[in-house]
């Protein structure tokens, strides 16, 4: 009887021991690692008030797809209401600055077809560069073309003349350098 009492003391025991003292434990990041992900992102090409270099009317400009809005935004206002805003853009793959400009659809819905243009406005030359215009559109997003300007201090710029209106509107980003 003897050994039979030592053999269940020594197999509750174990049993404790096994029941305390876990043979191992996942913990989130322990285990193997995993390769890449089959998944890969898709970037939106819809436009936005942002501004985005993947949408179709920024490709067709030529925008470079890692451009970066830098800058404060600038604000076209008529008569104390915003109907536009101005932005710079930078991509540091292809070393150029952009131009853009997004008009407001408070304005565009009930807008006639109005002027726009935008650039890079270069405070060492004194100029506009990559300025491009538009006439009588009703469109809303607009991308200047490439301006070689990322070694000197520059800003979006932006003009937009309502229908009827003798002089265009304008704003700026703020100046980067």
């Amino acid at each position: 009887m003897r050994s039979t009492r030592y053999a269940k003391g020594a197999l509750v025991a174990a049993t404790c021991a096994l029941v305390l003292a876990p043979a191992g434990a996942a913990y989130a990041g322990s285990g193997p690692a995993t390769g890449p992900s089959s998944k890969t992102l898709t970037r939106t090409t819809a436009p936005s008030p942002e501004g985005n270099p993947a949408s179709k009317v920024a490709k067709a400009a030529g925008v470079c797809d890692d451009a970066v809005a830098i800058g404060t935004t600038g604000l076209i206002k008529r008569n104390g209401t915003t109907i536009a805003s101005v932005k710079q853009f930078y991509s540091k793959k292809c070393k150029t600055n952009y131009g853009y400009v997004w008009v407001w659809e408070s304005f565009r819905k009930t807008a006639k077809p109005y002027d726009v243009t935008t650039g890079v406005y270069d405070y060492t030359g004194d100029k506009t560069v990559g300025k491009t215009a538009w006439k009588a559109t009703t469109k809303q997003e607009f991308w200047s073309e490439q301006a070689n300007t990322v070694d000197h201090c520059t800003s979006g710029v932006g003009t937009l003349r309502p229908a009827g209106a003798p002089q265009a509107l304008q704003a700026f980003s703020q100046k980067r350098c």
